[in-house]
């Protein structure tokens, strides 16, 4: 371990000076541990790279803590705020333009640095699964049009893995919007100059109707515009100054690129611009409890859909070798988290101590009458009966965002706690079903093809191919399903996340259930995103169906709604919410949900229609 230790201290005082001549900063301070890298204020936590690991996986990690570093130095987030449109398409193609900017000012400055972000940048695509697509209808406009920006302002090759999405779209990008792309050269360093031309390429890709006019920034914003403006190039560091450059920090545990956390940083009260006021959603529900449909919300087609049993996705032994590789991925988060479970337990059981009917005919026999039943077997009134409880009589649903965005460690912690708390609330009595939701294919699949082939009809609704995946059935034994959440490890899994339709689907599996008290926790980490049906639909179109099914369940449903936000503040849209910034906070923040759920009691019957 010593030695281990050994190798690793000259990479973390090498990552550290690279950051601080990177950004500027003598005052920043890094430290290395589990989990997701994190930057607030001064303080830059980064996971350390694998001892041995291979000399691409080095790079990319170093890209990570140059990428970081830059955007301390050269990124205002009020003038990126101020400028960028509020959701949809149109923010996730401005926020690429503007990380090919400040990917760019290091790139071309230093050659090392360029190197370094363009393996970055080849991790990014590769877990999003970009080095894949192999049609157009797969490869999304926002990231093309971000890497051609990327490579017009570095003059670099774009990585394999970039290139396959770029390809689809070069032509009719550079056709639409060549001029403003190369008119983005000489305001690199100016961010607002190069944000409002930013908005002009979205104009050129037909997103002008997603977009408001952004607001005039007064003179402290416009003094503030970038810390280094009024630095020129010689305040940059030289190459010199960034040898340790080779050392530098490691990537987002979780392989996530800034595009795919876009919709955990979306607020739903900022996507409502679009929605026609007269226009009421159908609030019925069927005689079992069960949600209608939205009449402002459809699918252009559902027989592609499936809801389908996690072993009948994977064979047999590849899910036993992935439960062993989320046990092993597990191993050090797995004692913490276990100490959440058994606080939980312990206050459910205090909750749900016993009590007693005594001297019965029949039942249980009564240890205290066991002298008298000795000395007369015929004696009356020895037995007892444990009385019903509500507590005991509860089912809970573990509702899972599996879709890309939660790819690396939220997707791990997430399975670990729902191993946890499955194993937890069975030991005590409560029953738990534990569910997933994604899409069968990135950006469109049979759906969008069937739309396609019959001439494209316009607002088509949902043009993806839903997959809801039952991970735990209610009433199966822990013990025959405990393998079945290392499918959560499969990558290819994790694809787009259509919020509205999943909820609904856990609330009417739920609803139908026969016990008294129902509970049903959601956890993702931001708002529906589909690329093929915001394309073509209005740009609020996932989210509004999303507040529909909220509504629903929290004031005409019996069900109780949780949900926890990972990175997403979700509190002023759910009765009860709760958001963390980390994932590993993600254990705690489920068991103390439900501890106080229980604790509660049973929230007030649902509102009148």
């Amino acid at each position: 371990m010593s030695d281990e230790q050994d190798i690793l201290d000259p990479f973390k005082r090498a990552t550290l000076a690279t950051m601080r001549a990177l950004s500027g900063n003598d005052e920043l301070n890094l430290t290395f541990a589990a989990g997701v890298p994190v930057v607030r204020g001064n303080q830059v936590r980064l996971p350390l790279p694998a001892v041995g690991c291979s000399e691409q996986e080095l790079n990319s990690v170093r890209g990570v803590g140059d990428e970081f570093a830059l955007r301390m130095r050269y990124h205002n987030p009020l003038i990126h705020e101020q400028c960028s449109p509020g959701s949809g398409s149109a923010q996730e193609m401005f926020q690429w333009i503007e990380d090919a900017r400040i990917a760019s000012i290091g790139a071309l400055r230093m050659k090392g640095v360029g190197q370094n972000l363009d393996a970055h940048l080849e991790e990014q695509c590769r877990q999003s699964a970009f080095d894949t697509i192999t049609t157009e209808s797969e490869a999304p406009l926002s990231v093309a049009v971000g890497l051609l920006v990327r490579q017009a302002l570095t003059g670099r090759d774009l990585p394999p893995s970039a290139e396959n999405v770029v390809r689809f779209w070069r032509e009719h990008v550079l056709k639409c919007a060549g001029e403003d792309i190369d008119a983005l050269k000489a305001h690199l360093y100016d961010q607002d100059a190069f944000a409002r031309i930013g908005r002009k390429i979205l104009q050129d890709m037909g997103l002008a109707s997603e977009m408001e006019d952004p607001p005039e920034l007064d003179d402290d914003n416009q003094d503030n515009e970038n810390q280094d403006d009024g630095q020129d190039a010689d305040s940059i560091p030289s190459s010199e100054d960034v040898a340790l450059d080779e050392e530098s920090g490691e990537e987002n545990a979780e392989g996530d690129s800034t595009s795919m956390q876009m919709d955990g940083e979306m607020d739903l009260d900022d996507l409502n611009s679009d929605a026609d006021p007269d226009e009421a959603p159908n609030t019925g529900m069927d005689d079992a409890g069960r949600i209608l449909s939205d009449i402002n919300y459809a699918a252009y087609c559902t027989e592609f859909d499936e809801a389908v049993k996690a072993e009948d996705l994977c064979e047999p032994d590849e899910l036993i070798r992935l439960r062993a590789v989320l046990d092993q991925q597990l191993t050090s988060l797995k004692h913490a988290t276990s100490k959440l479970a058994n606080r939980l337990q312990r206050r459910l059981q205090a909750k749900q101590n016993r009590t007693w009917e005594f001297d019965l005919e029949e039942g249980i026999l009564d240890a205290a009458r066991l002298a008298n039943v000795i000395v007369d077997p015929m004696s009356p009134l020895a037995y007892k009966q444990e009385k019903e409880t509500d507590f005991r009589d509860t089912v809970v649903t573990l509702l899972i965002d599996s879709s890309g965005s939660m790819r690396g460690r939220s997707i791990t912690i997430a399975a670990l706690c729902a191993d946890i708390l499955g194993q937890t609330l069975e030991r005590c009595s409560v029953k738990v079903e534990i569910l997933g939701f994604t899409t069968r294919a990135w950006r469109g699949g049979q759906s969008r093809e069937k739309w396609i082939a019959e001439g494209k009809k316009p607002n088509p609704g949902r043009l993806n191919d839903l997959r809801h995946i039952i991970y735990k059935n209610a009433d199966a034994p822990w013990r025959r399903c405990k393998r079945n959440l290392g499918l959560m490890m499969r990558e290819e899994l994790l694809k787009e996340n259509i919020d509205g339709e999943a909820l609904i689907w856990a609330h009417n599996r739920l609803i139908v259930r026969p016990e008294h008290r129902k509970v049903l926790m959601v956890v993702s980490d931001g708002l529906p995103v589909d690329n093929s049906t915001l394309l073509v639909n209005p740009s609020n179109y996932l989210e509004q169906h999303l507040k529909f099914a909220i509504e629903m369940i929290e004031n005409k449903s019996p069900v109780e709604l949780i949900a926890i936000g990972i990175g997403h503040d979700v509190t002023h849209h759910y009765e009860r919410a709760v958001t963390i910034t980390d994932a590993e906070q993600l254990g705690g923040a489920m068991t103390e949900q439900l501890a106080s759920l229980f604790e509660s009691g049973p929230r007030k019957k649902p509102k009148a229609a």
